[in-house]
């Protein structure tokens, strides 16, 4: 229980970080990097599944990678970018803290549960699977929107000779 608890605090202190982060970005244009980049760095914690503990069944696998893709949709929906000063920016969206903090809770009080029957080392791995569910998507889905923006962008400054 104490694990599971240590890993709630975790838990929280990322998504204090996740809303800061957030909100610095919106005063920066976006950029592709940006976009991709983090999912990317995120993959590396999949190394901890070559340790036996955090391993999981394939159905596990399942369950949690579709919880992810579901929460990604909230996501998605509050993440929307606009043009300011011949540049992309993310658009601040007082949703998107609230859905943040909806989701935490959800995982928190899931983990709570769910660690009474499942150990914690399989528990942390299904919760990683589930945050790269939630993840991937929303990125994949900010880079579509962030190429149809910029190709928007760069039509209106070819046609602008002025700029």
């Amino acid at each position: 229980m104490n694990m599971v608890v240590a890993s709630s605090i975790g838990a929280i202190f990322m998504a204090v970080l996740v809303m800061f982060i957030r909100m610095k970005s919106a005063n920066k244009p976006v950029s592709a990097k940006k976009i991709i980049l983090p999912p990317l760095f995120m993959s590396t914690g999949a190394l901890m599944f070559f340790v036996p503990m955090f391993r999981v069944t394939p159905l596990e696998v399942l369950e949690a990678f579709s919880v992810g893709v579901i929460f990604s949709i909230f996501l998605i929906k509050t993440s929307n970018f606009e043009i300011r000063d011949q540049n992309i920016y993310l658009k601040r969206s007082r949703a998107f803290i609230f859905i943040l903090i909806g989701l935490l809770i959800i995982r928190i009080v899931g983990k709570l549960v769910l660690s009474s029957t499942i150990d914690v080392g399989q528990l942390s791995g299904m919760f990683w699977i589930l945050a790269f569910g939630m993840i991937v998507p929303w990125r994949v889905a900010m880079y579509m929107n962030y190429r149809k923006i910029l190709h928007e962008l760069k039509g209106t400054i070819d046609s602008n000779p002025t700029i």
